[in-house]
């Protein structure tokens, strides 16, 4: 079986909820009693959120690449990222990779593609919503993928910052994030929300609101890494 590293920290409550996750998942398909093996690389958050806030690309493949080289060095076969803004440079950040690269992205199109959703909508950190990177791989698989309003971004935006990834629950904020799920299926039609923000489906944990159902990023992520590792 190929070990797995994964580049943790982006930010500490999803990397937590990522190693139970996993451990679940993996527990769940082989039915052994036993555990995997697997390597996490506890990154800066700060460092990243603060390349891409100043649009250095350049600087965030450099630090991404020199610590996915600390991942195959401890002895990793592949790897994952475990945020979905980091993967605003993920073509560039896979061919300085000395492992291959599981995406998020492409794992949740798939996802979504077999599920049969055609319009959902992405939230996430305003990096993610604003960027190309999520509807460039769904228009592919002929998806339309939907951001919402300005001031709508801004909302989730603040809230993932300043409250989820603190570790930051409240019932008034989820309660905000589902009043905009409701808004976007009455005025865009919206068939799926992705959280692809990898903190969001804390705070959002049920498997659809209003007959929308959710795309839990991170549990995504994980079933196509377990894929990877068996195979």
């Amino acid at each position: 079986m190929k070990k797995l590293g994964i580049i943790g920290g982006l930010g500490p409550e999803s990397t937590v909820d990522y190693y139970r996750s996993f451990i679940a998942a993996y527990r769940s398909r082989i039915n052994d009693g036993s555990y995997p093996n697997f390597v996490v690389n506890s990154i800066n958050l700060t460092r990243v959120m603060g390349h891409v806030a100043a649009a250095q690309q350049g600087e965030l493949v450099d630090f991404l690449a020199d610590e996915l080289e600390v991942l195959a060095k401890a002895g990793a076969d592949l790897a994952l990222i475990s945020a979905n803004t980091p993967h605003i440079a993920f073509d560039e950040i896979q061919r300085r990779s000395p492992i291959p690269i599981i995406s998020i992205v492409e794992a949740t199109c798939r996802e979504v593609k077999a599920r049969g959703i055609k319009h959902p909508a992405l939230f996430g950190t305003l990096f993610t919503m604003r960027a190309g990177f999520y509807p460039s791989v769904f228009r592919s698989a002929g998806i339309e993928v939907v951001v919402p309003s300005e001031g709508d971004q801004r909302t989730i935006h603040a809230i993932y910052m300043n409250e989820l990834v603190p570790g930051i629950y409240k019932p008034e904020s989820r309660a905000i994030l589902l009043e905009i799920v409701d808004r976007m299926r009455e005025t865009e039609g919206i068939d799926g929300v992705i959280l692809g923000a990898t903190e969001l489906p804390l705070i959002l944990r049920e498997d659809q609101h209003g007959g929308v159902p959710f795309l839990n990023t991170t549990k995504i992520h994980i079933e196509a890494a377990i894929e990877r590792m068996l195979s």
